[in-house]
């Protein structure tokens, strides 16, 4: 029997999110619509799983629905398209430029551009954390899957690869443009922020490093046993300054 993400445990939970997503970016790259069965054979997914995806997406008005001219006996095609952007290119670029201010304002303000991008962050990881009842123990399984729902809320289509459940790969950045010119201060609020929200849910584990971009898509979070305070004298991100990968040191 096929079972709905939202009655999955934690850890697949979260996994839901991310196919959630790239049944999305299927629809966005077919303009001309797919069909739930077109969508399971390209994803791996049964069909009803696929249907429950394509539901949440027209609900959240990610994603309209279509049925066809019954043009032969038997039921019409349904099929399935991305709705347009909500945020048009010139909302992107006014909201690019605002980023761009922001971080060379820290950058150029403090004294430690990179811890204060770190405690900006750890405030909003919190802010966007719900907190555990009192007494209440969360495993290391359910942080990173709580974890996960929080930055794919965010738009990082985050992975947790089951051979290495400490490791959390963030494929798309949402505000890599900036990134690239304000590394230190964005990467460092990413590094906060994933900080705030594991020690606002009293997780016993905590993000000790992130190495941004060790490839062109693809930035890379690493968590650790928690041994002390939160967010005590942990490093800042990793950067490769020369421009090369970074990928080796995973």
């Amino acid at each position: 029997m096929d079972v709905s993400p939202e009655q999955l445990p934690p850890q697949e939970a979260a996994r839901a999110g991310v196919s959630r997503q790239r049944i999305l970016e299927m629809l966005r790259a077919a303009p001309e619509g797919l069909g739930v069965q077109e969508l399971a054979e390209q994803a791996g997914l049964h069909p009803n799983t696929v249907r429950f995806h394509l539901d949440r997406l027209v609900g959240d008005a990610l994603a309209e629905r279509h049925v066809g001219e019954r043009g032969e006996p038997g039921r019409p095609r349904l099929a399935f398209t991305a709705a347009p952007r909500p945020d048009p290119a010139g909302d992107r670029r006014n909201y690019q430029l605002l980023s761009e201010i922001l971080a060379s304002y820290v950058s150029g303000t403090t004294d430690d551009p990179a811890a204060a991008a770190i405690e900006m962050g750890r405030a909003w990881g919190r802010h966007l954390t719900e907190r555990p009842a009192p007494y209440q123990r969360i495993t290391e399984e359910e942080a990173v899957a709580r974890l996960l729902r929080i930055l794919d809320e965010v738009g990082f289509a985050p992975e947790s690869p089951p051979e290495n459940r400490r490791r959390v790969l963030l494929p798309h950045c949402p505000f890599r443009e900036v990134a690239t010119a304000h590394r230190e201060v964005v990467c460092s609020i990413h590094l906060g922020l994933m900080r705030g929200a594991l020690a606002e849910m009293n997780a016993p584990v905590t993000a000790v490093r992130l190495l941004p971009f060790v490839e062109p898509s693809l930035c890379v979070a690493h968590l650790a046993p928690l041994t002390g305070p939160p967010d005590a004298h942990a490093p800042p991100p990793q950067s490769d300054r020369a421009g090369g990968s970074t990928a080796g040191r995973l």
